[in-house]
C-alpha cells in the first residue's frame, strides 16, 4: 500500500502540497480497508513523505524520508521493465533454527558457536515467482521469535525494530550474476540452464554491527533491480 502511495508521490500524480483525498475514499479507490491505508500513510508520516495538518488533511511535504532506509523497510526492488513499482506477494516456504556455519560466523562477526534462524520466503508478482530468499538472523538477538511459520511477518525488517529494537542503519550489498541451481530451478520455476541475479546482503545496527543476512536470488527476465536509498 505505502509503495502505490509513493509511486504516485514520485511520478508527479501527487507533487508536494497535494492534498491527499479523504481516509474512505482514498482507501475505496485502492481496493483496501481504511485500517490498511492508515499504516502506510502512518509509515510515510514518519518517514517524512507526508504530514498530518488539523484543518488540512495529510499532504506530500516534498521530502525525502528522514530515515535514510526508510524503503529497505516498505519497497520491493524488483521493478517492471517499464520502470513501475511492483507489489510482491510474500510466501514462507521455510523457517529452521539451526548452528550458524563458519561463514556465517564470520559474516555476522559472531565470537562464539550459536544458532541462527534462517527464513526461506518466495516473492510472488502478479502471479510469477520472481524472487526467493533467505534470511539468518542470530537467534541470541531475537529471544522467542516465532517457531510457527505463519507468525512470521511479511515486514521482518519491521518486526525486529518494533518488537526488539534492532534499527538496520545500513546495509552492504554484492551483486552478481550465477546459474540456477537445483532449488532456484524448483522454486522458482526455471527451465535449466538458466541466469538468475544473485543479491547478497548484510544488515547493520547504528553501532555498525551486523544483524543479519539476506540471500536473494531473482530471475529477471520481465523485471529490473532497481536498489534507491535515499
Amino acid at each position: 500500500m505505502a509503495n502505490k502511495i509513493t509511486e504516485r508521490i514520485q511520478t508527479g500524480v501527487w507533487p508536494t502540497g497535494t492534498i491527499l483525498p479523504a481516509e474512505i475514499a482514498l482507501a475505496q479507490e485502492f481496493g483496501v480497508s481504511v485500517g490498511t491505508l492508515r499504516r502506510a500513510l502512518g509509515d510515510l508520516t514518519a518517514g517524512g513523505m507526508l504530514v498530518r495538518r488539523r484543518k488540512t488533511g495529510t499532504v506530500v511535504t516534498g521530502r525525502t524520508p528522514d530515515h535514510s532506509l526508510h524503503f529497505v523497510y516498505n519497497y520491493f526492488r524488483l521493478h517492471s521493465r517499464g520502470g513501475a513499482l511492483q507489489t510482491s506477494v510474500v510466501r514462507m516456504l521455510g523457517h529452521s533454527l539451526r548452528p550458524a556455519t563458519p561463514a556465517e560466523m564470520t559474516r555476522l562477526e559472531l565470537k562464539e558457536a550459536g544458532d541462527v534462524h534462517e527464513i526461506h520466503r518466495l516473492r510472488v508478482v502478479e502471479g510469477r515467482p520472481v524472487m526467493h530468499e533467505r534470511i539468518i538472523i542470530p537467534a541470541h538477538l531475537v529471544p522467542n521469535f516465532p517457531s510457527n511459520p505463519a507468525d512470521i511477518p511479511d515486514r521482518i525488517y519491521f518486526m525486529l525494530w518494533n518488537e526488539y529494537g534492532l534499527k538496520i542503519s545500513a546495509i552492504r550489498e554484492q551483486v552478481e550474476a550465477s546459474l540456477a541451481d537445483e532449488v532456484d530451478r524448483e522454486v522458482l520455476e526455471l527451465p535449466d540452464p538458466s541466469a538468475i541475479l544473485v543479491l547478497n546482503e548484510i544488515a547493520y545496527d547504528e553501532m555498525a554491527r551486523p544483524l543479519l543476512l539476506n540471500r536473494h536470488r531473482a530471475f529477471t527476465r520481465d523485471d529490473v533491480y532497481i536498489n534507491e536509498i535515499h
